[in-house]
């Protein structure tokens, strides 16, 4: 492999382009957007439904300036105003590396959004205000580290393209919403700056183990879109992790790892003191669906890690959409292999029974935030977005 292999892995590009049981990089997978539904496209080098005939000239331009091989502009949902950034050496070890794949045809269903939003050559003027294509300028005021972290961050890696919110025509907000949290494919990809409700502050060793492990000792376990792109940042060498973290710690605030354990002694202290004033039927139900393995670490581990739930993001979150989503669907597929599996509930708990355990566990590990309203229409609306 080339030097510049990891500009490639962090694209993580089986996760946007492989269809749920397709072959990898062959396309077909629909994204939801308030703009209508975008099908991704086929990746491999097949000649007629793939990139067998794009040039590399072909292949820069899109990724640069969101213009496909045929002089049809691209819709921003394909992320090129972040590829845009990637250095001339890695965008050719990606092209390289996506022509050496196995060809695949695969004919993907075509994107057509309604009016206005499928007039392509619109994207013309959108590309005027929101784009600024070519490589990431290094800063000269900050370390090699944070400048390799932040090229992987704001680049390769994409990290915004979830984790901004979006303007009315679908730009990535910038300034202070910069990573900012965001609701994407009907998960709450939670801030990662200093607006951040995560009842503990992130350090760089925690962020580092996050993306390396899926699994910190300060915040939770990942679940939905962000498990698989674990999976693929585990390719990455321990430098370019490294790197990272620092780049996202730095956009916080400033924390010793001695004050995070402390605030995390106290947030789970906080927890186990209010468990006993709220007994009933709710507490029961918890008791019996998720206490044999979520138990504030007086019982034994019985699959993979036993992370106290007040020191979950999900339980601190101004929505409970990650919460109700992890209880309906569980976690099929950890990110890691020491992570454990968690069953799903979608047919075992009604409605109402899910809205009164989450109203439980926001009270009990979450005590200092305000109730969650609304929960039982949550659930249901939520419902019809996963899949049975």
């Amino acid at each position: 492999r080339s030097s510049n292999v990891t500009g490639v892995q962090t694209c993580a590009l089986p996760i946007c382009h492989t269809a749920p049981g397709g072959l990898p990089n062959a396309g077909g997978r629909k994204l939801e957007t308030p703009f209508g539904t975008i099908y991704t496209t086929n990746l491999t080098p097949d000649p007629d439904t793939g990139l067998g005939r794009w040039s590399y000239a072909a292949f820069e331009r899109a990724m640069r300036e969101g213009i496909s091989h045929d002089g049809r502009h691209l819709y921003p949902a394909f992320p090129y105003p972040s590829f845009t950034k990637i250095s001339g050496d890695d965008m050719l070890a990606l092209y390289a590396f996506l022509m050496s794949q196995p060809a695949t045809r695969n004919e993907v269903p075509a994107t057509s959004l309604a009016f206005p939003y499928g007039f392509r050559p619109g994207m013309a003027m959108w590309n005027a205000l929101h784009l600024d294509p070519g490589p990431l300028a290094a800063d000269p005021a900050r370390s090699a580290e944070w400048n390799r972290g932040r090229y992987l961050v704001e680049g390769a890696g994409h990290c915004g393209a979830c984790h901004t919110p979006r303007n009315a025509i679908g730009a990535e907000k910038g300034g202070a919403a910069y990573l900012a949290g965001a609701v994407i494919d009907g998960w709450e990809a939670p801030a990662l700056t200093a607006m951040s409700l995560a009842p503990v502050p992130w350090t760089v060793d925690e962020f580092e183990r996050y993306l390396r492990d899926g699994h910190t000792l300060h915040h939770g376990s990942v679940a939905g879109p962000m498990a698989p792109v674990v999976r693929e940042l585990g390719t990455l060498p321990a430098a370019d992790l490294r790197a990272m973290a620092v780049y996202l710690a730095s956009l916080g605030a400033p924390v010793t790892d001695e004050e995070a354990a402390a605030t995390a002694r106290a947030a789970v202290d906080a927890s186990v003191a209010i468990a006993a004033t709220i007994r009933g039927p709710a507490q029961r139900l918890f008791e019996g669906a998720c206490g044999a393995c979520h138990h504030d670490g007086a019982g034994p581990v019985l699959l993979g890690r036993n992370l106290p739930l007040a020191l979950h993001t999900s339980l601190s979150s101004e929505r409970p959409d990650n919460l109700i989503r992890a209880v309906l669907d569980g976690i099929a597929h950890p990110a890691t292999r020491d992570l454990g599996f968690m069953p799903a509930f979608r047919h075992a708990l009604n409605a109402r029974q899910i809205a009164e355990l989450a109203a439980y566990m926001r009270e009990r590990f979450a005590p200092s935030k305000p109730a969650w309203n609304g929960l039982e229409a949550e659930v249901a609306r939520i419902r019809t977005l996963t899949p049975e």
